[in-house]
């Protein structure tokens, strides 16, 4: 019935295709869809989402697979419906600051566009992810700190539902007291009300001036008290991360650099000339009281795309370093109050399970990573990951934080969900049961009830 919609050549059950939709970046076991098929509109997804709702087939929406926590896994089989074939940008609204863009158009390519009018698309999670895939997972990244996070960007959706029907969550206005705040529930859901067939983003002016920094310091506990007082002192930093010993060691081998194996900030400023200047020197005052042992600006473009090129790649410098092993990374955000003691307990959790591992994270918003390498083959170290993760999540959720500050629910963080939300994780499952009543979207994510036949 599928290629009697869409035709052969966009509908496919070839095994080694299945097996390219069966897995994303994460360390969870693979799982192939029964078919694959590649819309290229609203139309076409409503229609596939209206046959696989009356057969009872579950569906799953898939950008390019760049997600950490298992979401794009069909662990119930059913379609896959990737959206690469709808990767057009449909209007650049430059006066509103607004883009209107299909799910499949990655974020290199929107500014690379956007470059043209002098604007950027902020959202910046590290991977060249689809735009749709950011929406559904509400991504963050190294400058959050300063623009927000994808769910701050979104100012209108094109869903279809689980029945086929298709809506739209919000306008083009800057705020709006109308109605419940339905753009604020489809991001992030990760595919488990609907799938995005269209999305209206805001955008922002490119900086007329823009400059890095690298500062390192004697203790992690110095850079993050460092960071607190950046945040606090109002300066408009733009980006601010944290790279500790063992991820700068790994840096400087990946990417050639030659960057004290010292816990590190790396930093970055947006504004004016005059500005900017006097941004600088205050942060360079402020850091200096707090014991940094050496602070490096970068001013020029080159410098600047060296030193983020380093952060941006630290897991795959991770990868690379470790051979046979796979990749676990770990996602908790904590009130920055608490972060200097998340960062140290982690690192001793660390340290203490013998495990391989490095911490870096968008410390501006108290978000921070475990890069861990596992060997998937050793039981007991597949463990102690395990107990590593669970140790962290308790430590951030007995402070008022949350098990995912960036990289979603999935599969990997279901099992906290009871423990962060509560009775409000019964909302949840009211407004899941009643936008999909059958259970045909992305089944087995974020909210667990079993349902969901073969699409055969």
């Amino acid at each position: 019935m599928f290629r009697e919609l869409m035709g052969n050549e966009r509908v496919s059950e070839n095994e080694t295709l299945r097996e390219l939709h069966a897995k994303d970046e994460s360390y969870h076991a693979q799982h192939l869809p029964d078919m694959v098929v590649f819309p290229e509109s609203a139309e076409e997804v409503s229609a596939v989402v209206r046959l696989a709702g009356k057969a009872g087939v579950p569906v799953v929406p898939f950008g390019l697979g760049s997600s950490l926590e298992g979401h794009v896994i069909p662990y119930s089989g059913g379609i896959t419906i990737d959206f690469s074939l709808m990767n057009r940008i449909l209007e650049i609204r430059e006066s509103d600051f607004l883009v209107r863009v299909q799910p499949g158009v990655t974020r290199s390519q929107l500014n690379k566009e956007l470059k043209k009018y002098g604007l950027f698309f902020s959202v910046d999670p590290g991977a060249d992810a689809t735009l749709g895939g950011m929406a559904a997972t509400n991504a963050s990244g190294t400058t959050s700190v300063k623009y927000g996070v994808m769910r701050d960007q979104v100012r209108n959706l094109e869903v279809v539902l689980a029945d086929g029907s298709v809506i739209h969550t919000g306008s083009l206005a800057a705020k709006s007291a109308s109605g419940l705040h339905l753009n604020g529930l489809f991001v992030g859901s990760e595919g488990t009300l609907g799938c995005f067939t269209e999305l209206t983003l805001r955008v922002y002016g490119i900086p007329e001036e823009t400059a890095a920094a690298r500062a390192s310091f004697p203790t992690v506990d110095d850079a993050v008290q460092a960071v607190v007082s950046i945040l606090q002192a109002g300066i408009p930093i733009a980006r601010v991360e944290l790279v500790d010993e063992p991820s700068m060691e790994q840096a400087n081998r990946h990417s050639g650099t030659n960057y004290p194996v010292r816990p590190t900030l790396f930093l970055e400023f947006h504004g004016n000339k005059a500005g900017l200047r006097q941004d600088i020197e205050f942060c360079r005052e402020i850091v200096t009281e707090l014991g940094c042992e050496r602070i490096e600006f970068e001013t020029d473009t080159e410098g600047r795309n060296a030193l983020w090129e380093a952060r941006h790649n630290l897991a795959y410098a991770f990868i690379h370093g470790h051979p046979g092993r796979k990749m676990m990374v770990t996602d908790v955000c904590v009130p920055i109050s608490e972060l200097a003691g998340a960062v140290r307990h982690a690192r001793e959790a660390v340290d203490r399970l013998g495990l391989i591992g490095g911490i870096t994270g968008h410390v501006g918003d108290g978000n921070f990573h475990i890069i861990l390498m596992i060997d998937m083959e050793n039981e007991e170290e597949v463990k102690k990951a395990d107990e590593l993760n669970e140790t962290i999540v308790k430590y951030a959720l007995d402070r008022n934080g949350t098990c995912t500050g960036e990289h979603g629910v999935g599969v990997g963080k279901q099992k906290y969900q009871q423990l962060e939300h509560g009775p409000a994780l019964a909302v949840m499952q009211a407004i899941k049961k009643a936008l999909d009543p059958g259970n045909i979207m992305n089944p087995g994510k974020v909210i667990d009830f079993k349902q969901g036949g073969s699409a055969e």
